[in-house]
C-alpha cells in the first residue's frame, strides 16, 4: 500500500496566511504612508523647498540692502534718484521725455 504524502490543511492554511502577511508587510513596506516611494517623494519635496529658501533668502539680502541705502544712517542718492523716477515719475528740468 502506497500513501501519497499531501500536506495537511493546517499547513496550507499556515503558508497561505504567511505568503498573505509578508505580501502585505512587502506592499505596505514600498506604498505605505512611511514606504519607499513616500521617501523619495518626501526627498523630492525637501530639495525643492531648500530650493525656494536659497531664493527667498536672496531676495531678503536685496531687500535688507535697499533699505539700507534709502535709510536715514546712510542715503544713496542715486537709488533715491531711481526710486523717484520709477516710482513718482519725476524728471530732471535739464531732461526731454520722449514717448
Amino acid at each position: 500500500m502506497t500513501r501519497s504524502h499531501r500536506p495537511g490543511l493546517g499547513a496550507v492554511l499556515f503558508f497561505s496566511v504567511a505568503f498573505m502577511l509578508g505580501a502585505y508587510f512587502t506592499f505596505a513596506a514600498v506604498q505605505g504612508d512611511y514606504g519607499l516611494f513616500r521617501r523619495v517623494e518626501i526627498a523630492a519635496e525637501r530639495d525643492a523647498l531648500s530650493r525656494d529658501l536659497t531664493q527667498l533668502n536672496a531676495e531678503i539680502a536685496k531687500m535688507e540692502n535697499l533699505t539700507l541705502r534709502l535709510s536715514d544712517t546712510y542715503l544713496d542718492l542715486d537709488l533715491l534718484d531711481q526710486q523717484a523716477r520709477s516710482i513718482l515719475g519725476l524728471i530732471r528740468a535739464d531732461e526731454i521725455v520722449i514717448q
